[in-house]
């Protein structure tokens, strides 16, 4: 269960990239305060998800997303039960079959309040995560297109809503620990 006093200190710690994230935080921030659970999908159509930015010596994970077609981070739902930085490595890992690992300390790095499916809004929370330059291995039934890209190949291929975070990871990937 996440501790809902430990994600607010993690999201006023984000140094907003654009108007869009500043956006994102505030609108974030105020739907924490909302009766219920606010993981829940099946509670509110208004929910927080969880992705990563998966990196490494090679660059940056992208993937096509399968059913929008456009270039994204791995993410998705949190599930009953699950913290949104465990629901960020399960869904890489299902994602992409890459063995990954959290920055130590954890890194809440990006927010972005977007429409998702069925009329849903998404509250993404974006963490950093690390992992060994290997190929991707996505399993069936996942998207078979994900790669690494340099970070001036990914800010040119993603979706462009991702571009000034990806500028901003790029800048910062020297502080840190990208050890594999």
């Amino acid at each position: 269960m996440t501790d809902l006093d430990q994600l607010r200190r993690q999201l006023a710690r984000i140094t907003p990239v654009d108007e869009r994230e500043k956006s994102s935080l505030a609108r974030t921030l105020e739907r924490l305060t909302w009766p219920g659970d606010p993981f829940d999908e099946h509670f509110s159509d208004h929910h927080l998800t969880a992705s990563a930015f998966v990196i490494s010596s090679r660059g940056v994970i992208l993937h096509r997303h399968k059913r929008l077609g456009i270039w994204v981070q791995p993410g998705g739902h949190v599930d009953p039960g699950e913290t949104p930085e465990e629901a960020a490595l399960r869904e890489t890992i299902e994602e992409t079959g890459l063995v990954v690992r959290h920055l130590d300390p954890v890194e809440l790095f990006n927010v972005d309040v977007h429409p998702g499916p069925r009329g849903h809004t998404h509250y993404d929370l974006r963490y950093v995560l690390v992992a060994p330059p290997v190929e991707p291995a996505p399993p069936v039934g996942e998207s078979p297109d994900v790669y690494w890209f340099t970070f001036d190949a990914a800010v040119e291929r993603c979706e462009s809503s991702l571009v000034a975070t990806l500028t901003k990871l790029g800048e910062s990937i020297a502080g840190f620990d990208v050890k594999e």
